[in-house]
């Protein structure tokens, strides 16, 4: 069910809010990537620091394979389409406005999204107020699913308040999520092994109902688990709790 324009910048300010957080030290970048989830549904995210000594990037929080995490450190910066997506001038890069000509010539596509199904998404460059590179939000996401017009829009209206955040956050290790959750998915998740129920979950995690339901709809399915008892019982199994 796609969500109204009031949802998704509602979901705005809770991001804009885990990311001022996340400068002043209060939260981690992983929340800043939870409530990002509420702007747009994902399959794996991340917020990668530019290290202009090594000439690398370095992953503060994020949800991709191990393979895919080390080629956006370590390659991405080489990439043909990197270019493209570096210009201060421009908004975030959503794979379906990117050229055939640049994804046949990328190896981040060819080489790595592609071969884990990833269909849309965006790779959006992080500059400092001082026009400096400070890193860059990636996006992916499976199957045919698009973001909303205004989701689009947040992500770049929001770039200023990540770019600090990703500044000044300090880099932890950050584990994989469990049967290819996205952060949200994993807090939903957590709830439903205390029996909660739609509108309970909705209320601890401020949001709304319907969005819950939706989160549960992917999760069952991410998981291949026929309904939410199920689900509670691989995420007892897996330690994930309220």
């Amino acid at each position: 069910m796609e969500r109204g324009a009031a949802d998704i910048l509602d979901a705005a300010v809770h991001v804009r809010a885990a990311a001022r957080s996340a400068t002043a030290g209060a939260l981690g970048l992983d929340a800043v990537l939870t409530a990002l989830s509420d702007v747009m549904e994902y399959d794996h995210a991340s917020l990668a620091r530019w290290d202009p000594r090594r000439k690398c990037h370095t992953t503060l929080a994020g949800s991709y394979p191990a393979d895919a995490t080390a080629y956006i450190e370590t390659r991405l910066h080489r990439d043909p389409v990197f270019p493209v997506l570096r210009s201060p001038a421009r908004g975030g890069l959503w794979l379906g406005d990117v050229p055939p000509h640049l994804l046949a010539a990328s190896p981040g596509f060819q080489e790595v999204l592609s071969p884990l199904g990833i269909e849309g998404g965006v790779a959006q460059c992080l500059f400092a107020a001082d026009g400096r590179y400070v890193g860059m939000l990636n996006v992916s996401t499976r199957g045919p699913r698009r973001a909303p017009g205004p989701a689009r829009a947040v992500v770049t209206l929001l770039t200023e308040t990540l770019a600090a955040a990703l500044a000044a956050a300090v880099p932890a290790a950050h584990p994989r999520r469990p049967g290819g959750l996205s952060p949200r998915e994993v807090e939903v998740l957590a709830e439903l092994t205390a029996g909660r129920t739609n509108r309970e979950i909705a209320e601890r995690l401020y949001i709304t109902p319907r969005t819950v339901g939706t989160h549960i709809e992917h999760i069952l399915a991410k998981l291949d688990v026929p309904n939410r008892a199920a689900a509670a019982a691989r995420a007892a199994a897996w330690g994930v709790v309220s």
